[in-house]
Formats: structure tokens, sequence, C-alpha cells
């Protein structure tokens, strides 16, 4: 499938596609380090506040996943258009993505304020769901800086400009860390918050990394002839329409599939606190680890589409296998070396000499193994689904979302934690066993298209 005999244009393409990739990647890792310390600070709070805060800090996740996801149509669209060299194209697209983001972002905010009925209902704690409320009423207002600045780094990533985005998301997220400790545990004259606190720096620090890469774009000397923040007034019906086709498919896609470990973590409520204090300290672990393969997924979407935009279907094929062959490789060395110390994983969360720690500990071990060998998977998985991005294939990778995910996944899921009884194991293991045939038709499709091109050329 991929041409890797020219070596030449393979260095090349290595070394475009890490300028790229390090700096989305970094950035990423940077951004889900505030839910590490976020989680650690949890734990330090109770189990209790880990088990109300993981549950809040996942549904935050699915909306948010959603809601900057139906804004990187920009991406694929932009990354076209800057191989073809169409600068009013490149302008149009991300003016009409910022009047996408506050189309997004409003409806977000009001169904994120009604969410814990919907977790009532879904059978949580009422006094988790008392405290993960309170984190989510405040978090919310934070939701458009979110979307626009997804929206803006989607675009700068799409010019070739990435490493301004990991240094502004790295110094935003050391901010929300300080700024959690500060608010959360009521250091230098500020008031205990407990979660608000967290929230309420999120919020802070969000709006601040917004803001941030705007003025940037605005005085940068290439990025500010594009002149992105001019005619914001003008609404381009068809240029939104375009962004509506290619992203609304790709924040479906996200939100089901966050959606889907959100139901997972539910149903890992109600196997306990102890239960769901465990599952967090896994998701968080594997969330973090996972960013890398993210950040090289969007920078596969940059590259893929900027090849798409010169036609040059041999350059999208080295594009694809590069970004393939690098993110499975990291996932097997980083998989490896939590599989080979668990121990000191869990214990970067709680204190393992702590007797009361016991019972989620021992938890927890199994399922850092099981999700450990699954992210090789996901790795790769998570490459292909950003080369399928970059050629603007997105409805039939969201259709293949529903059925995999919501139709096989929960079903298997469900199966083998509560009628065959393996419980939180089998929460894991039928995530897993999603992501493998998640994995495979992906690959599938991206095969498919790949060939489709090559004939038409030919």
């Amino acid at each position: 499938m991929f041409n890797l005999t020219m070596r030449p244009l393979i260095k090349t393409e290595i070394r475009e596609f890490l300028k790229i990739a390090v700096p989305l990647a970094s950035a990423q890792v940077a951004q889900s380090a505030t839910g590490f310390f976020d989680t650690v600070m949890m734990g330090r709070m109770g189990a209790d506040v880990l088990a109300a805060g993981g549950l809040a800090a996942i549904i935050f996740l699915v909306v948010m996943t959603t809601a900057t996801g139906m804004v990187m149509g920009a991406s694929p669209l932009i990354a076209e258009a800057f191989g073809a060299g169409q600068k009013t194209q490149i302008q149009q697209i991300a003016r009409q993505g910022l009047w996408l983001a506050g189309l997004v972002a409003i409806p977000v905010m009001i169904v994120m304020g009604h969410f814990d009925r919907w977790m009532i209902h879904a059978g949580q704690p009422e006094a988790t769901v008392r405290l993960a409320g309170t984190y989510l009423d405040i978090i919310l207002w934070g939701m458009f800086p979110v979307v626009g600045f997804a929206t803006l780094r989607a675009t700068v990533s799409a010019l070739s400009h990435a490493r301004p985005v990991m240094t502004i998301m790295v110094t935003g997220t050391a901010f929300n860390i300080v700024g959690n400790y500060i608010l959360g545990f009521g250091k230098f004259g500020f008031p205990q918050m407990g979660l608000a606190g967290l929230a309420v720096a999120s919020v802070i620090a969000q709006w601040g990394m917004f803001v941030a890469l705007a003025l940037h774009i605005l005085v940068h000397p290439k990025l500010k002839d594009y002149h992105i923040f001019q005619e914001l007034h003008r609404l381009r019906p068809r240029v939104l329409w375009q962004l509506v086709w290619v992203g609304v498919p790709i924040g479906i896609f996200s939100g089901l599939e966050a959606g889907f470990f959100m139901v997972i973590m539910f149903w890992m409520g109600t196997l306990g606190t102890e239960a769901l204090a465990a599952h967090q300290i896994v998701l968080q672990t594997i969330v973090i680890i996972f960013m890398v393969p993210l950040g090289i997924s969007y920078a596969t979407t940059v590259r893929v589409g900027q090849w798409l935009g010169r036609r040059d279907v041999a350059g999208i094929q080295r594009a694809a296998g590069v970004s393939i062959i690098i993110s499975t490789a990291f996932m097997m060395i980083v998989s490896t070396a939590v599989l080979l110390f668990p121990r000191q994983v869990i214990g970067i969360y709680l204190d393992l000499q702590d007797p009361d720690n016991t019972a989620v500990i021992a938890l927890a071990l199994p399922l850092l193994v099981i999700a450990a060998i699954a992210q090789i998977l996901d790795g790769f998985q998570k490459a292909v689904y950003g080369s399928l991005q970059g050629l603007q294939d997105t409805q039939v990778p969201m259709m293949v979302n529903v059925f995999v995910y919501w139709g096989f996944g929960l079903s298997v899921a469900y199966v083998l934690c509560f009628p065959l009884g393996m419980g939180g194991r089998g929460l894991w293991i039928g995530q897993s066993v999603t992501i493998a045939v998640a994995a495979g038709l992906f690959i599938w499709r991206l095969r498919h298209l790949l060939l489709r091109r090559q004939l038409r050329c030919s």
C-alpha cells in the first residue's frame, strides 16, 4: 500500500511531518497534564472527590471533544487550499470556522448546564452528582474559548505553523496547574474551593490560550498576511456548509467515541466508588499516553491534506505510511513501559502504603495491563483516521464508529461485565476488542480510497 522505496522522499516527509507532529503532540500532552494533575489533586482530596471529579471530567471531555471536532473540518480544508496555493480560500475557511465555533459553543453550554439531571437518571450517587454538577456549571464558561482555540489551532497547523500552538498550550497548562493548586487547596490567601477551584482555574486558562493564539496570528509576519480577523461579519453559507459537511461528522465521531468511554465509566460507577476510582486512574494514564498519537493524527491530517491539494497520490501514501509507523512504534514503547511498571504508575495517584487504598489498587492493576496492550492498536487506529480526515473522508468513518463502538463494542463490554461477571476487567476487555475492530475497518477504508485514487490517476 505504501511505497517506501524512495528514501530521499521518505526522509523529507519524515522531517516535514515531525515539524508539525512534535509541536502538536507536545501541545496535546501538555494539555492532558492538566487532567493528570487534576486527578492527582482529586485523589488527595479523597476517593469521593476523585470519583465525582473523574465523572465530571469525562463528561466535559465528551462534550469538548464533540464541539471541537465539529470545527476540525477547517484543518483538512485549509491544508488542501494551502497545498494548492489558494490564499483567498484559506482566508474564507478560517473566518467561517470562527463563525462555526460560536454556533457550536452556545447550544453546547446550555446542554452542559443540565447534565446533573441526566447523571441522576443514569444511576449515579446523589453526592457524586452534586460535586460533579458544581464542576460542570463552572467549566461550561470555558467552552467558547476551547472551540475557538481549536479553530485557530487547526488554521495555523494547516499552514505549517504548529510551534506557537505548543508554546501557548504549555504556558496555559502551567498556569492552569498552578491555579488548580492555589484555588483547589486554598493557598496564598485564596479560599479552599475544592473541585470548583479546579474548574475556575481551567476557565481562566482556556480564555488566556484563545486570546494568546489570536494575538499571535495578528502579529506574526506570515500569518497576519491572511487577514483572518477581517470581514468576520460576512457570513459565507457555501464555505460554512463545507466546514459543516467535513467537520460535523468528525465531531459526531469524536463525541461517540468519547461517549462510548463515558458510558463505560457510568457502568463502572455502578460497581462502586472503589471501582470508579480505579477506572479513573487507568483512564487518566491512558489519556496522557494517547495525546501523542492524537497530536500525530492532527499532523497526519495536515500532511495528507497538503498532498491532496497538490493532487499527489504518492505524497499522500508517504504521509499516511510515515504517520502510521511512527504512531504505532511510539505506543509499543510506552505500553511496554507501563506493563513493566504498573504499580509505580498507580503510585503516582495513590499512596501504595495506605491501607485505605488497597481495594482501589487491586482493581486498578489488571485494568492497567489490559489498557496498555490496547493502546498499541489505538495508536495505529488514530493515525489511520487522521489520514482519512486529510482525504476529507469523514462520513463513512462516522458510520463505522456508530456500528463498532455503540453497537458491537457496548454489547461486548456489557455482556463481559454483568452477565459473565467479569466486572471492570470485562468493560476494559470490551473496549480493547472494539478498538481492534475499528482499526481493522479504518485501514481497509484507507487502502480502498488510495487504490481508487491510483486508478483514477493512471
